[in-house]
């Protein structure tokens, strides 16, 4: 979970308080203790682990039930349930030997461990850290005093036991999994940077991120109070929604800093608005009052920033917080959108690809290594642990042009300007205006669905049959939902041969969920070798459609083949769906050649073949925020140039005193425009003329001592995505080849090709490359022969 976009946070920064967690049943926010509690768990540990094999089944055997023949009922040594006051530990054994008999069933202890005898040093470690965690959380259960505390730790104590008893792997039976709200706290912080502070300049804003970082890791270092301390403190509040918080943080966060055979998250990535309202207020306070006692002992260049800074980004941030109409907790706030104008994560960390796409694994998978859910609105997972496709997307081959700084060319606007805008545009009266927040004639095809998942209402997964694992209740149930939405939409398509695709373990659905039922999908089958994905069925329930899902389920899926490197689509699709895949990219010119797929898809009659080629660099689900977004600025852009041109000029009276023709130029007006006059030069009227003339000054640029870069078309394999970049490619024999042709009738077409050649090579290298440099120069002796030759002015 660390590891996602965002503000990266690192090791807290205020002072020693709250800079660690405290050890369950500590509370407060002192974390010394806490530290030291938890590096004597770890040394501990690494003790055991390297300890001789017997010694690790002397430890284990006490934990696990006796195998002895005659159906022994004992299930360990030590007790699943601790007693009332808990053996002191200098008066138990040093020493237990295995052929020292069961304090329970009277069996040797070396009856308890013979199903551990071929299992690997791996599985043997991790049940001994599960072990000593169990023994620790034995020793909070005794001494917490607050109820509900003692509660989860008796949760965590038995679920470990259990979890060495059938040697399984924790797995915290909870209502919800983690995220528990969308978005997140470390979203809503990158948010309110983003909303707040986009336009400053970059070394303003980079103080701004180091107080977001700051704030950040206080709040996954915090200890939150008890509910019956809050209860005290604050009667009004909700206490039951804040229980159920405290409760998730103790198992999800708290608690596995210690116990670290139970999967850990950051508070700030798994909780949201609610829990940050019930902590800030008291959090703001402290945090404050601890750095104004501390300020002597903070660093120089800490100082001014906690001191000055600090306090107010706190008050800034606590309006929205508390805010009911703030922008950043709005579930279509356009934050981390790769190719916006200005995504957030360019601004916080500046990843390739600024938004990040969750793939975890489905919370009812068959086959983990297939069954995935791709829905970044409700991110499940089977087991606590961070999913590995959870990673930020990259594009397969980058781009020079992502790894240099872009040349500023003329025309250009200013980055100062589109941060002016973009602070204008995410304005709370705009956001929340009746064209945003609700959607318009103009809306994408998408907006609705995407909004209905960031809210919930609907999940998307990938889900599939398996030989190899037991049957899910609920996978099969929606296999037998998705056949029945085919079987409806479908009707020209045998239901046995519906059933046998969908249920065909090689092939997999992206299902649409909504309110627990299927509406909808897209079967599909992967041929990795072959680099290709053929879709089979795709539909949504007739009376769900026209709201955007068709498209949604479709960009859905180009993400996830996007994470598994497959970027060509093939499909057959009949007279009704045409319209619908041409829509979504696909087209009658197939990219993929015709050995990789004969043989491997079956041919339809009367449908018609189409293929789609997926673009790797572009986040399909949110590509039409990301126009929308464009287009906006765009907008602002255009308003803020008339206002400045919105001026009333007398009409010309020249006309009727009989001038029949006058001057552009003369036009009051036409210059504040921005109109300039076309340069003058002699156009060659004489096709042969012509030719000779552009033919020597050809020559000359040929044999000019810097054209050597210019000669010849650029290779591939010299320059790995030089066409991705360079639309218009062109060089000095093409030229030569058009030239021959006679191709070029003006002298403006000459001028336009050699002007592309500058142009292409200034944009894909960068300034202080050698090619660059000889562009340049080349440049301006091609101008001097073209001034000598008289076709410009001089």
């Amino acid at each position: 979970m660390s590891g996602s976009a965002g503000i990266q946070q690192g090791s807290p920064a205020i002072g020693a308080a709250g800079s660690a967690p405290a050890a369950p049943g500590a509370g407060g926010t002192e974390g010394s203790g806490a530290t030291v509690g938890s590096a004597r768990i770890a040394v501990k540990k690494a003790q055991l682990r390297s300890s001789p094999r017997p010694k690790k089944l002397e430890k284990l055997g006490v934990y696990s039930s006796c195998k002895a023949e005659g159906a022994c009922k004992c299930n360990s040594w030590k007790s699943q349930n601790p007693p009332p006051t808990p053996p002191r530990t200098d008066q138990q054994p040093n020493t237990v030997n295995l052929q020292d008999p069961c304090r329970s069933c009277s069996h040797t202890l070396g009856d308890h461990v013979t199903h551990l005898e071929n299992v690997s040093e791996e599985e043997m470690n991790r049940l001994l850290g599960i072990a000593l965690d169990v023994e620790y959380l034995n020793t909070c259960v005794h001494k917490e005093e607050d109820a509900d505390t003692k509660q989860v730790y008796f949760s965590l104590f038995k679920l470990l036991r259990k979890c060495i008893l059938q040697m399984g792997k924790p797995v915290v039976e909870a209502h919800e999994s983690p995220p528990f709200e969308k978005p997140s706290i470390e979203q809503g912080v990158n948010n309110f940077v983003q909303y707040k502070f986009s336009h400053l300049p970059s070394k303003e804003r980079q103080t701004i991120m180091e107080l977001a970082k700051m704030f950040l890791n206080q709040i996954n270092y915090w200890q939150l109070e008890t509910p019956s301390q809050r209860r005290q403190r604050a009667p009004a509040d909700d206490a039951a929604g804040y229980k159920v918080n405290y409760t998730s943080w103790l198992c999800y966060c708290n608690v596995p800093q210690f116990c670290d055979s139970l999967p850990r998250y950051e508070t700030t990535q798994i909780f949201g608005r609610t829990l940050l309202r019930s902590v800030f207020t008291v959090m703001r306070k402290q945090l404050l009052e601890q750095a104004r006692q501390e300020k002597d002992k903070l660093p120089p260049e800490k100082r001014t920033l906690i001191l000055t800074h600090f306090p107010k980004f706190l008050s800034m941030l606590e309006e929205e917080v508390y805010s009911h109409s703030s922008p950043i907790w709005s579930e279509d706030f356009l934050a981390g959108s790769s190719g916006g104008p200005i995504p957030i994560h360019t601004v916080i960390s500046a990843p390739l690809v600024a938004r990040p796409l969750y793939y975890s694994t489905s919370p009812v998978s068959v086959d983990p290594s297939s069954c995935g859910s791709v829905s970044p609105a409700r991110k499940n997972a089977s087991a606590l642990e961070p999913s590995p496709g959870g990673q930020k997307r990259k594009p397969s081959e980058p781009l020079p042009h992502e790894e240099t700084k872009k040349l500023r060319i003329v025309g250009d606007i200013p980055m100062e300007l589109i941060n002016e805008v973009m602070a204008t545009i995410t304005d709370p009266a705009t956001m929340l205006g009746p064209e945003t927040s609700l959607l318009s004639a103009h809306s994408a095809r998408d907006e609705a669905a995407r909004l209905e998942e960031r809210r919930g209402v609907i999940e998307f997964h990938v889900i599939g049959n398996s030989l190899n694992q037991k049957p899910n209740k609920r996978i099969l149930m929606w296999l037998v939902g998705l056949q029945n939405v085919f079987s409806h939409q479908l009707p020209r398509m045998p239901k046995e041969y519906i059933t046998r695709l969908v249920f065909d373990p090689k092939h997999k659905t992206l299902s649409l969920i909504k309110d627990g039922r299927v509406i909808g999908g897209i079967c599909f089958r992967m041929f990795p070798s072959q680099s290709f994905t053929e879709i089979v069925f795709c539909a949504v329930t007739s009376n769900e459609q026209v709201k955007g899902y068709g498209t949604h389920l479709m960009n859905h899926l180009k993400e996830y083949h996007i994470k598994h490197d497959i970027l060509n689509f093939l499909t057959y699709a009949d007279e009704y769906a045409i319209g619908y895949f041409k829509k979504q990219g696909f087209s009658k010119d197939i990219k993929v050649p015709k050995a990789k797929y004969l043989g491997y898809i079956k041919d339809y009659e009367g449908a018609t073949l189409m293929g789609c080629e997926l673009n790797p660099s572009i986040p399909y689900t949110e590509f039409s925020v990301i126009i929308k977004k464009q287009k906006e600025i765009i907008k602002k852009l255009i308003e803020r140039k008339q206002a400045q041109i919105r001026k009333v000029y007398p009409g010309l009276s020249c006309f009727k005193e009989g001038v029949r023709q006058i001057p552009i130029e003369s036009i009051p007006g036409i210059r504040e425009t921005g109109w300039k006059p076309v340069g003058k030069g002699k156009e060659l009227k004489d096709p042969d003329q012509l030719y000779s003339t552009l033919k020597t000054i050809l020559q000359h640029v040929k044999s000019h001592q810097n054209a050597w870069p210019f000669m010849e078309p650029v290779k591939k394999t010299e320059a790995p995505g030089y066409y991705q970049v360079i639309r218009f490619p062109m060089d000095l024999k093409t030229m030569s080849e058009r030239l021959k042709s006679r191709y070029y009738t003006t002298r403006k077409l000459f001028m336009a090709d050699m002007q592309r050649i500058f142009t292409n090579c200034r944009e894909y290298n960068p300034p202080e490359s050698e090619y660059y440099k000889c562009a340049n120069l080349l440049e301006k002796f091609f101008y001097t022969k073209i001034k000598e030759a008289g076709l410009i002015e001089k």
